[in-house]
Formats: C-alpha cells, sequence, structure tokens
C-alpha cells in the first residue's frame, strides 16, 4: 500500500482545542496541491504560498550571493507576507 502525502500533514492543534483556523492553516494542503501541479487551487487555498516561497527562495539565494539591500528586500517581502496571511485570515473569520 502506498502512503500519500497526505497521510503525514500534521494536524493544527489551535483548531482542536479552539475550533477555529490559525494563520498557517491551509498551508500544507497548499503545498501538497503545489506539488501535484495544481497552482490556482494552491493560490485559493493559502493566498501567501507565492510570496513565501520567494521569500524563503531569496534568504537562500542571499545567503550564496549577498545580495546588495537584502535586508531591505526581505523587510518588504516580510512585511508583504504579514499582509496576505493576517488579511486572509481575517477573511477566513468573517
Amino acid at each position: 500500500m502506498l502512503l500519500s502525502l497526505e497521510d503525514y500533514m500534521l494536524p493544527c492543534i489551535n483548531k482542536k482545542l479552539f475550533g477555529m483556523d490559525c494563520f498557517g492553516c491551509g498551508m500544507q494542503r497548499s503545498i501538497i496541491l503545489l506539488l501535484k501541479g495544481d497552482f490556482f487551487a494552491a493560490f485559493k487555498m493559502y493566498p501567501a504560498i507565492y510570496s513565501l516561497l520567494f521569500l524563503v527562495i531569496f534568504i537562500f539565494l542571499n545567503l550564496k550571493f549577498n545580495f546588495k539591500n537584502s535586508t531591505l528586500i526581505i523587510r518588504l517581502l516580510f512585511a508583504i507576507n504579514l499582509i496576505l496571511i493576517v488579511g486572509n485570515f481575517i477573511l477566513k473569520i468573517l
């Protein structure tokens, strides 16, 4: 019997304890959708997925190449991600 990635997903403790989504709810499912090639569904599941991936890739590339103004770019990307994550959370609550 082959196991799929969904069998290894971590449960959301916040959702189990309080019955409501947390700021990261949907991220694991969104990553799985990306790996399956369903890019639009991944965005619908967790809108910050692409900006988070870009931030992580930029940080790793910056460790290797040390870009000019990298601190400013990382702060800007972090702020964009924060806005997307909090905005998505607020929309889920409403």
